[in-house]
């Protein structure tokens, strides 16, 4: 079965959605949430559980899933793991002893997640099956006006917690709607469909792509891999944490954290690299060329897996299977490009049809992601109509335009160069502090001054200048359509953390409970 459908079924979901919500809030006053947070992945998670911390209480998650879990919950494809050491993609205060790996694979991350929100005590805030359809913030009320799949709400504080990859790429192709094998994004792998004795497509060669490779070209009859630009691997050195490792860390915090830390500061220094001097680069180049040349023997095929860009313009990839698949003789890399699918086939642009019963899409997300078209501010307009192609938020969590709208790894927040959990932590704190200040000072809303969310924003435009990922020779969802920076964070990680140690109030426009006349 054809399982496109599913993926791209989430849109007309949505439209019929927001009708159904309509429905809802003409029949009834919708309810109110004072805090909702969109999505129960690690930053909703971890956000919940600092304002549990900080005596707020009064939250909600909103989960489209039946599960929580965010990236790691959809993406349960074979091979499925964590680039970053478990030691450092982990909540700092909630360190696990017992990982089994140095990266931990998705169903253990998975089960690390759900541990600490059971621990904490966060399940019973999530409602699960509860997608965001739209978002707009109404003037009169300084509310959110929420429209969901299961009726209307409003909130005092909208909190997107949904991350950069949540919404599947599913590249137009000629002819796909023709294709009558199996079809599906390594997002939304099928489990059902079994892969032996099949022949096999994967479409793109990025991290996921190459997770899933090696895991199943034991299983296929043949499998071909069409790839549109090499990438850059290099070595993972992953191995299995011994029980003296794991009996170390548990005893001795000191020693966890020791090994933590040497892992923030370990990548901490690509920074040199892709922010300070690309010249810096050579090392991590050279190991990357190494370990095609130890890996690839045939000159041909090593040709073609070799990068003509600067390592880190496109996300390098940590692997050590890799190469060694796509050397089996039931493997094919195919760099012509595509230039039709047939019911079982796909043709290149040279004329040559391979034949394919199964076709997976490794071909990443929507990014910056579609709750940029779902969130409407003071105007009407939604951020993705306000901002177009250059997203910008003030220190990538606040909105000028959409009082009392937080974002975790919103426009340059994410960190290039350091752990996604650690700048989400960063994040939390400030997003908590704000709601803290708000409460305090009786606010209604808060929301950037514009002139410093502009100046915020031409900060990190001139700093991304001659960053490896504006200027490093490729195309990537690093950059956004004009070949700017897409939104990672240019600088150190540690001065981020500097930054968003505190909500600063005096760069904000605020409106008093009294003086809006907002419910108390």
């Amino acid at each position: 079965m054809n399982d496109l459908s599913a993926v791209r079924r989430s849109s007309r979901t949505s439209q019929s959605g927001a009708a159904t919500a309509g429905k809802h809030a003409s029949a009834a006053a919708p309810s109110h949430l004072p805090i909702a947070i969109i999505g129960a992945g690690f930053g909703g998670i971890g956000l919940a559980i600092k304002l549990r911390e900080a005596g707020i209480g009064d939250f909600t998650i909103l989960e489209r899933a039946d599960a929580l879990g965010g990236t790691w919950y959809h993406n349960s494809y074979p091979g499925c793991a964590c680039d970053v050491p478990s030691a450092l993609y982990s909540y700092s205060f909630a360190q696990n002893p017992d990982w089994s790996r140095k990266y931990g694979a998705q169903p253990e991350i998975l089960a690390y997640l759900r541990g600490v929100a059971q621990r904490y005590e966060i399940e019973r805030h999530i409602r699960f099956g509860q997608e965001l359809i739209e978002a707009h913030w109404d003037e009169a009320t300084q509310r959110w006006q929420l429209a969901t799949n299961h009726g209307a709400l409003t909130a005092d504080v909208l909190v997107s917690a949904c991350g950069p990859f949540n919404d599947p790429l599913i590249p137009r192709l000629p002819g796909l709607e023709n294709f009558k094998g199996a079809a599906f994004h390594t997002a939304r792998w099928d489990h059902q469909h079994r892969l032996g004795g099949r022949n096999v497509a994967v479409i793109g060669t990025g991290a996921s792509a190459i997770q899933v490779i090696p895991a199943i070209q034991p299983q296929v009859r043949k499998l071909s891999v069409f790839q549109r630009t090499p990438t850059w691997i290099v070595p993972r050195w992953d191995h299995a944490r011994s029980t003296v490792e794991r009996e170390l860390t548990r005893r001795i915090p000191l020693a966890q954290k020791a090994v933590r830390t040497t892992w923030y500061l370990g990548i901490e220094s690509l920074g040199l690299s892709l922010f300070v001097d690309r010249r810096l680069v050579w090392p991590f180049e050279a190991l990357g060329r190494y370990q095609l040349r130890r890996q690839v023997q045939d000159p041909e095929l090593r040709s073609k897996l070799t990068p003509h860009f600067t390592l880190g313009c496109k996300r390098a990839v940590f692997s050590d299977a890799y190469y060694p698949a796509l050397t089996q003789p039931n493997v094919e890399l195919v760099t012509e490009g595509i230039r039709e699918i047939r019911e079982y086939s796909i043709v290149t642009q040279d004329g040559v049809e391979h034949r394919v019963d199964t076709l997976i899409f490794g071909t990443g997300f929507h990014v910056p992601g579609k709750v940029y078209e779902r969130i409407r501010g003071r105007d009407g307009r939604t951020l993705a109509e306000v901002f177009g192609t250059q997203p910008r938020a003030y220190l990538g969590t606040t909105f000028s335009g959409c009082p009392n709208l937080f974002m975790l790894l919103g426009p340059f927040s994410a960190g290039g160069n350091q752990s996604a959990i650690y700048m989400l932590e960063n994040q939390a704190r400030y997003v908590v502090d704000a709601i803290r200040t708000m409460r305090a000072r009786g606010l209604a809303s808060v929301e950037p001054h514009a002139e410093v969310q502009e100046a915020f924003h031409e900060e990190m435009k001139e700093r991304s200048r001659k960053t490896t990922w504006v200027a490093g020779g490729c195309k990537s969802y690093y950059q956004n359509s004009e070949g700017g920076n897409g939104g990672l964070w240019p600088n150190w990680s540690f001065l981020y953390r500097r930054r968003t140690q505190h909500f600063d109030l005096d760069n904000y426009m605020t409106r008093s409970r009294v003086e809006s006349g907002a419910n108390a």
